[in-house]
């Protein structure tokens, strides 16, 4: 599952070359409002962007992923004592970065809680298998917090992509 620490960023980093945000091809994000009806909107942003980036074969994977991510922060990095003020910007924001081997999906919220995994034993359990399907979905998972200006932290899911065919199945 997810990591922490200093190793937070590392599964971005093995096997493929340093990401260097100078060479990102593509790149495309989202404010979304702190309501569920955002878990559609992201879902749409995702479909219509990956349709522009012709990536339409990464739907599926990547739409439940970015669902994931986007519900669980709606959900846990909301929460009343996030320190959110009324006039902050959008709370959560979802971000897709698209290099020639991998799409990174980042979603943002402002909590500085680290992402816990439900039991991915129980499922028939109501929740708790958010991380557990992004963990089986995309190729790699983590969260690191965020500095300077910026509060809170941002959790990412990692897609390597096969140049000229899109998304391969993961894991």
């Amino acid at each position: 599952m997810g990591t922490n620490g200093s190793t937070m960023l590392e599964p971005l980093r093995q096997g493929l070359p340093p990401l260097d945000p100078a060479t990102v091809s593509s790149a495309a994000s989202c404010a979304l409002p702190p309501r569920y009806e955002a878990v559609r909107e992201a879902r749409q942003f995702t479909t219509g962007t990956l349709d522009q980036w012709r990536m339409s074969d990464c739907f599926d994977d990547v739409c439940l992923v970015v669902s994931e991510l986007v519900t669980n922060a709606l959900r846990h990095g909301l929460s009343p004592g996030n320190g959110l003020r009324p006039a902050q910007d959008p709370p959560v924001r979802l971000h897709l970065m698209r290099w020639t081997e991998r799409l990174v999906c980042a979603v943002r919220d402002p909590s500085h809680d680290s992402p816990v995994a439900g039991d991915s034993d129980d499922f028939a359990a109501e929740s708790g298998r958010g991380l557990f399907l992004v963990d089986s979905f995309a190729d790699s998972w983590g969260w690191h917090p965020l500095g300077g200006a910026l509060s809170g932290k941002v959790v990412w899911a990692l897609f390597q992509v096969t140049p000229g065919r899109g998304c391969p199945s993961a894991n």
